[in-house]
């Protein structure tokens, strides 16, 4: 049930669902490579002496890293734009079903059981697809990269 309703819901906002997906692929990778950019400082840089190099890859990290950070703000962002627009359409649309009910229908709910299903379930809802937008994109991502990256360093060891 939940599945359809997200369904018939998100359809509007795919560009956006879209866009968070790009933007937390970049995010993700971006986490991914700094290890290296570490191995690379302490293997070229440390292990020669070579303070100008390091002070490059260092700076190197720290735009990855800001890099990084505006991903993760740009996919928050549009996730957030996506769940509070599926909220808003969805309570619209119980508010609309709500009113239709008759009078007998309203009693037998009950105003206290109506009303929570158009606010709290509603934002229980928007929150689910906030986090799943923002956090289980990115866990796939990291899983499946951190094994690629793992086994690009040294295959035996991993």
């Amino acid at each position: 049930m939940l599945w359809k309703l997200l369904l018939k819901y998100l359809r509007p906002y795919r560009r956006l669902l879209a866009a968070v997906v790009v933007f937390q692929l970049a995010q993700s990778i971006a986490s991914l490579y700094l290890p290296t950019l570490n191995a690379d400082i302490i293997d070229e840089g440390i292990a020669t002496g070579d303070t100008v190099y390091i002070l490059r890859i260092g700076g190197l990290m720290l735009l990855i890293t800001l890099f990084q950070i505006v991903c993760a703000i740009v996919a928050v962002f549009f996730g957030a734009k996506a769940a509070m627009g599926l909220g808003r359409d969805l309570r619209g649309a119980v508010f609309t079903r709500v009113g239709e009910f008759s009078e007998q229908e309203v009693t037998r709910f009950g105003a206290p059981l109506l009303i929570t299903r158009s606010t709290n379930d509603v934002q229980q809802v928007q929150m689910r697809v906030l986090m799943t937008a923002t956090m289980m994109v990115t866990a796939p991502i990291l899983s499946i990269g951190g094994v690629i990256m793992a086994v690009r360093q040294d295959v035996q060891l991993s």
